[in-house]
């Protein structure tokens, strides 16, 4: 594989399936080619369709049958048997072997890296065609519509895990918490309706006091005191101030 290696730029994708990227390889007009490593240390070479190219479905499938025709390739072929595998859009023979592949909507195909030797590039080359080899009239100015397209396809991403099973424990921890707000929606509920029914009546209260005022009394002059006779036989009437049992009934001296 010839060509000079480029860190990755922005939009390339940190890894491809179990290859994780560590710069670019080559730029193709149909896709770009990854330096990666697999998950047990080997360097791989990895080929990815562009964007544009990838939403062309004609384009789409001429890649990804090359790959299946290098995973089933038997035999050795010529020169003259690359040749026809070229016009017909397939890989030549010195195609290196498949390592992984995916298809779908952005496929993509890992191979074993080899300095200065055939990489995953050759599964871009039968992408692109032109002329009319191919049983289809295409004019020499023929050229894809996605051609200049430098953004790399890249798979979905993948589906969220399920969530997570609930134990035992949590699903009776959480009947139990569910029953005793029941149970307490339910009394409430029972309070507020049927309370007053078998309860007595409160007292009612009593009606406030009025005050009236009344007028205040009135002072009243004593009646004169009529004298009357005493003891000692007195003609005058007047009664002595002095008891009679004093003084023997003689009065003062």
């Amino acid at each position: 594989m010839w060509g000079m290696v480029t860190p990755l730029q922005y939009g390339d994708p940190p890894h491809v399936g179990p290859f994780a990227l560590q710069a670019r390889l080559q730029t193709a007009p149909a896709g770009l080619v990854y330096l990666g490593q697999a998950p047990d240390g080997r360097v791989v070479s990895v080929a990815v369709l562009s964007s544009g190219a990838a939403f062309d479905a004609a384009a789409r499938d001429r890649f990804v049958t090359a790959i299946k025709d290098a995973q089933g390739r038997t035999g050795v072929r010529g020169w003259g048997a690359s040749l026809v595998d070229r016009v017909r859009g397939r890989v030549s023979p010195d195609t290196p072997p498949v390592l992984a592949m995916q298809d779908g909507p952005a496929p993509w195909v890992a191979v074993p890296y080899v300095p200065n030797g055939p990489g995953a590039e050759r599964f871009l080359d039968p992408v692109t065609v032109s002329g009319t080899l191919i049983g289809q009239r295409h004019g020499p100015d023929f050229a894809h519509y996605w051609l200049g397209d430098r953004t790399p396809a890249l798979p979905a991403p993948p589906a969220p895990p399920p969530p997570p099973v609930a134990t035992r424990r949590s699903v009776v921890l959480a009947s139990t918490l569910l029953a005793t707000l029941v149970l307490a929606l339910l009394l409430v509920t029972w309070m507020l309706l049927f309370r007053g029914e078998d309860e007595p009546e409160p007292p009612r209260p009593l009606p406030n006091t009025q005050f009236v005022p009344t007028p205040p009394p009135e002072p009243a002059s004593p009646e004169p005191q009529q004298p009357t006779p005493g003891p000692s036989g007195s003609g005058d009437g007047s009664q002595s101030p002095w008891p009679d049992d004093l003084f023997d009934g003689r009065g003062p001296i």
